[in-house]
């Protein structure tokens, strides 16, 4: 499950995605337009700085903004580098593996083997979708709140 954390996160990338070229936000006025507590948003925005993905300026013209192309940041890693492993449980997962205290034997465990399928299935879509990606699936809600579709070609 996507923890506060990780949607904070994902809700600062979108708004600093947005920005144009060189330009920074402080992180008071992402917190404030996205309605995140700013405490909790330093702690995180230095988590995404110190994984590669945000760099910060000091000063008057200081602040936040995406250490590369928003085409290269992929929302698999951000919810890595905030959340951890994308494994609904930790026997499934791929880098921070741990066997069950209950489990005689993993290789056979018809919940991990489950739980390896949902873990593959995740990582399929969030290791594929960029955030250019995700903040265009934001731009495309319709007034009540639901994605708008494209309609598929027949």
């Amino acid at each position: 499950m996507l923890t506060k954390k990780g949607k904070y996160g994902l809700k600062a990338l979108v708004d600093l995605a947005q920005l144009d070229p060189g330009e920074t936000a402080f992180v008071t006025d992402i917190a404030t337009r996205n309605n995140i507590p700013k405490k909790f948003l330093d702690t995180i925005l230095l988590e995404l700085r110190n994984n590669g993905i945000l760099r910060s300026k000091k000063g008057p013209n200081g602040g936040y903004s995406l250490s590369k192309p928003s085409d290269d940041i992929m929302i698999g890693q951000v919810i890595r580098a905030l959340d951890g492993p994308l494994a609904p449980i930790r026997c499934a997962s791929r880098t921070a593996f741990e066997a069950c205290d209950d489990c005689a034997d993993p290789a056979t465990c018809q919940v991990r083997l489950s739980m390896t399928e949902v873990r593959d299935a995740i990582a399929t879509i969030l290791d594929n979708m960029t955030l250019t990606q995700f903040v265009a699936r934001e731009k495309n809600i319709d007034a009540e709140g639901s994605p708008r579709l494209e309609p598929q070609a027949r």
